[in-house]
């Protein structure tokens, strides 16, 4: 596997030599303090250029960065928006481990693009074109302090949302069962991220998908987010959503009292105790209530 001076001095004299390429920028995690450093790390890098087309032209120049197992052109996959004029992607996974994400970028569309991100680390400048950017901070990704509606609005859609998964398991329906799961699953994160940022005064980022939670809650919560998560059999599901609804409840009481707010606990009782009867209903029942 090549070691990242190997990818680096590749990356930038692929750009030395090319008079098409006028900067060169980074992003994504290397550039992250925050981030765990480690044998996976993708290499998020643009090309800033005078234009697109010649790149798009001649795909075999991307053969210099080595021997691939597979690749992606994310600007031609038609189920996304894109702009191949303004900004052209090759996304590479190569033999010796290494990937590299790899965009070229127009002059005028990279001065406002990398202006979007704190993360950007300017690489090569050969004009001056880029603008002065401060050291890299993931201040963009820190949990936000929700404001009262947002909080009532996550509570009320979990514990509505809770039915359905019991109707789901009831019916032994797995796949919906599961995609209704990972829906209140989605605002269980959300009220143990205003947690984690109660906990931080609003200065962490968990990470894509909560990876980093775990740095800025109990042992306990962590845990217990965890078991939330289970196989397909059905007392598995039950038991993984019996779990949900105590930490959400716990840590929606968490939240409201730390930052003032009123949270529904009639609400939140009355669909519980539905969700159990439910679980407790024979599976050749008539009625819901006999």
């Amino acid at each position: 596997m090549r070691t990242d001076t190997e990818m680096m001095q590749l990356i930038l004299s692929t750009a030395k030599e090319d008079k098409r390429i006028r900067a060169v920028y980074m992003n994504g995690s290397r550039t992250n303090p925050n981030a765990d450093k480690d044998i996976f790390q993708d290499y998020d890098i643009v090309y800033v250029v005078q234009e697109t087309e010649s790149f798009q032209q001649d795909k075999s120049w991307i053969d210099r960065f080595g021997k691939r197992l597979y690749m992606q052109y994310p600007e031609e996959n038609g189920e996304y928006p894109s702009n191949p004029h303004d900004c052209y992607g090759w996304l590479m996974q190569f033999t010796d481990g290494n990937r590299l994400d790899l965009h070229v970028q127009r002059i005028e569309f990279s001065q406002k693009e990398i202006k979007k991100d704190r993360l950007c680390v300017i690489l090569l400048d050969k004009d001056g074109c880029l603008p002065q950017m401060p050291p890299p901070t993931d201040a963009d990704f820190f949990v936000k302090q929700p404001t009262e509606k947002q909080f009532a609005d996550t509570c009320n859609e979990f514990w509505w949302c809770l039915n359905n998964v019991g109707k789901g398991l009831w019916r032994q329906e797995i796949p919906y069962a599961q995609d209704m799961l990972a829906l209140i699953r989605d605002e269980l994160l959300r009220v143990l991220s205003w947690k984690a940022g109660i906990r931080t005064d609003f200065s962490c980022s968990i990470g894509k998908s909560g990876k980093y939670l775990h740095r800025f809650v109990p042992r306990q919560d962590w845990e217990d987010y965890l078991s939330t998560y289970c196989s397909a059999k059905i007392e598995e599901c039950w038991q993984a959503a019996i779990s949900m609804c105590y930490l959400f409840h716990k840590t929606a009481r968490y939240v409201a009292q730390k930052l003032g707010f009123c949270y529904n606990v009639q609400e939140a009782d009355a669909s519980f105790h539905y969700f159990l009867h439910v679980y407790s209903l024979p599976k050749n029942a008539k009625e819901i209530y006999p």
